[in-house]
């Protein structure tokens, strides 16, 4: 019963971090205009990240994450890599090709990059999740997979659903639709871009 409601709150506590606008809501939104099933490979594509990332969490490795120059690095590279992509949305907004060209980028590979590029992401499991691992650590080994499934499936259940919603709305409003998710989607990464930067070059002024 105890670890029943350790699981209800950890899909709690992770749901109320997956809903939160970000990034890889944004892709996952965008890339729906495509395909219905985006979303499902957007989050195995952060689970490649993410799962190994809980392991070594689970053996202490939360330290290292917590490393002034590392954060700045990481949050500057994924900058960098929002920026691009924002970029990208928003020259296919302003060409109007978004139902003439399909994106072709992988959304396996662009859930891995947004993951690891993403220094809030990381920051959320140097704190929050520490203290989610903590806690299932009491459950035994098998107690802390079970916590680790759970939490990558609030992940796949949400962006998959984003991805649906988004193919569906684009069926029924057609290609004004796309061009406004697009646009929308571009500033959001964007504005993102910017803060990540931002974070990341005060990390780095702090370390030094």
């Amino acid at each position: 019963m105890v670890f029943i409601k350790f699981l209800i709150q950890t899909v709690l506590i992770s749901l109320s971090g997956v809903m939160a606008p970000g990034p890889v809501t944004a892709v996952t939104v965008g890339k729906g205009s495509d395909s219905p099933h985006a979303g499902a490979f957007i989050s195995i594509g952060h689970g490649i990240v993410e799962f190994p990332l809980m392991i070594a969490l689970f053996f202490g490795f939360g330290v290292v994450l917590e490393i002034p120059f590392v954060k700045s690095l990481i949050a500057i590279l994924g900058g960098a890599f929002l920026f691009w992509m924002g970029i990208g949305m928003l020259k296919e907004m302003k060409t109007a090709r978004v139902e003439q060209k399909k994106d072709n980028r992988s959304p396996i590979l662009l859930g891995i990059v947004l993951s690891a590029g993403n220094p809030y992401f990381l920051l959320w499991w140097a704190t929050v999740g520490v203290t989610l691992i903590l806690r299932s650590v009491g459950f035994g080994f098998w107690g802390f997979m079970i916590f680790a499934f759970v939490h990558w499936m609030c992940d796949l259940v949400w962006l998959y659903f984003l991805s649906v919603l988004s193919y569906k709305g684009g069926e029924f409003f057609g290609k004004k639709f796309q061009v406004i998710v697009f646009g929308v989607c571009g500033v959001v990464l964007i504005i993102f871009s910017v803060l990540f930067v931002k974070d990341g070059l005060s990390f780095f002024f702090r370390s030094i």
